[in-house]
């Protein structure tokens, strides 16, 4: 007990540093997410009024829409059979670099073996440099991609990517680029795990593991962790759940709304889950809606993985469709009070003197729950605090009150007064309250 409980207090420290930023990221790219995705839509709407292209005889709209209609069902229905020659015949057999980046990406999209596949046009882009690189028939486009991954996807979920399209001598569409667009394309929504390099797949029953191609060691290994982790947080979280956990473990610092570039997550972040759309941002509600969330490991951190992480992470997939409006410290805390149960393969850990260090170290010169401005800023104090504070709910109240306390405040959190008011009707407390509740019961 005693070797747990130092091993855990040194946890509470470092490694709740290290889980500061992955939720703070998934945040804030949300939030970029919403911005790009409206001016995508928005530049596509201005573009329509002011494009010459619209009302020149030479292009027939409803032809070129019919014709790359084809060419997505095509592409798409290639990846579900299996026919590469089919999935490559429409794109541009000149660009050598090309035709290489859509080989591999076959063979990716082969690896996950897609239950249902759908590729849709969203809107027309302009840009002028493009069009004179590929010729005045450039047909510049925003695509959504429908997908769901067999035995992990519980709906239809969607992701951007954007083609670009040229009609040749014999009036046949082809993808002349697949890249034109990305830096326009909203973060968090494309530059997906099958956009990579080459890739291997690994699974178990709820569980998807991907990894570089030949990595079958490491595969095999996050194919266990996760595994543990998906029990733990199906068994401990309330109400159970039965979601999957995809573990993305590439040598790219840059997947889905995951960036390992920036400096702080490059050295603290261990992973972090990235929000998985049923609509894209922009499309149907600004923020779009949340279907799920995939895990993406930090490649400078990945040694230091383990299935408690995971657990971590796929606590924070459980809970991604309930909103975005929940107090930090309840989202954090929840995700770490799951972390830190007994976990098949993991060390248990000495809890009751956990707690004791925290009113201890922590607690007792702290003012309020930590907020959700500054959470991340004292991330030392501010995860323990919020374990504590969950732990302490779970205890008075039971998980079933503290997963429909989570649901409300997810969903209709948007402000102070209404965080008080779901929690005043599910408790009798507010956040303020709620806080003198801890220092009571550590004084008692």
């Amino acid at each position: 007990m005693v070797e747990g409980g130092g091993r855990h207090s040194r946890h509470a420290a470092v490694r709740r540093r290290t889980r500061a930023w992955p939720f703070l990221l998934a945040f804030v790219l949300v939030a970029v997410a919403v911005t790009g995705g409206l001016a995508l839509h928005r530049s596509t709407e201005a573009a329509d009024k002011d494009s010459p292209s619209d009302t020149t005889p030479s292009v027939d709209l409803a032809a070129r829409a019919t014709a790359v209609d084809n060419v997505l069902k095509r592409r798409a229905q290639a990846v579900l059979t299996g026919d590469e020659k089919a999935f490559l015949a429409d794109v541009n057999p000149a660009d050598t670099k090309l035709v290489t980046r859509q080989r591999t990406l076959f063979a990716n999209l082969r690896e996950f073996g897609f239950a249902k596949l759908a590729y849709q046009q969203l809107a027309q882009q302009y840009d002028d440099a493009i069009t004179r690189k590929h010729g005045p028939s450039t047909y510049l486009v925003a695509i959504a991609m429908t997908y769901q991954i067999r035995g992990i996807d519980l709906v239809p979920v969607r992701a951007m990517l954007g083609y670009t399209f040229t009609k040749t001598a014999s009036g046949i569409w082809m993808l002349v680029s697949d890249s034109d667009l990305d830096t326009r394309l909203p973060k968090g929504s494309h530059e997906e795990a099958w956009d990579m390099g080459a890739v291997l797949v690994k699974r178990a029953p709820r569980v998807l593991v991907v990894v570089e191609k030949g990595q079958d060691q490491l595969a095999t290994k996050l194919v266990g962790m996760a595994g543990s982790a998906v029990k733990a947080v199906s068994k401990s979280w309330p109400g159970g759940w039965n979601g999957s956990g995809v573990v993305i473990a590439l040598d790219d610092k840059v997947v889905r709304g995951a960036d390992y570039t920036q400096p702080k997550n490059a050295e603290d972040a261990l992973a972090m889950a990235t929000f998985v759309y049923r609509t894209l941002p922009g499309e149907v509600t600004g923020a779009g809606e949340r279907a799920d969330s995939y895990v993406v490991i930090n490649p400078n951190n990945r040694a230091k993985v383990d299935a408690r992480t995971l657990a971590h992470e796929f606590t924070h997939v459980a809970t991604a469709p309930y909103g975005p409006f929940a107090p930090r410290w309840m989202v954090e805390g929840a995700a770490t009070y799951v972390e830190f149960l007994p976990m098949d393969g993991e060390q248990d850990l000495a809890l009751t003197r956990y707690r004791q260090d925290v009113r201890t170290k922590y607690l007792a010169t702290a003012k309020a729950l930590p907020p959700d401005a500054t959470f991340f800023d004292q991330a030392d104090s501010s995860y323990p605090l919020s374990w504590l504070a969950v732990d302490y709910l779970f205890t008075r109240y039971g998980g079933v009150e503290v997963g429909t306390l989570y649901r409300e405040l997810a969903a209709l959190g948007t402000s102070q007064q209404e965080r008080d008011r779901i929690m005043l009707e599910h408790l009798g407390l507010t956040e303020a309250t709620l806080f003198k509740a801890l220092k009571t019961a550590a004084s008692a």
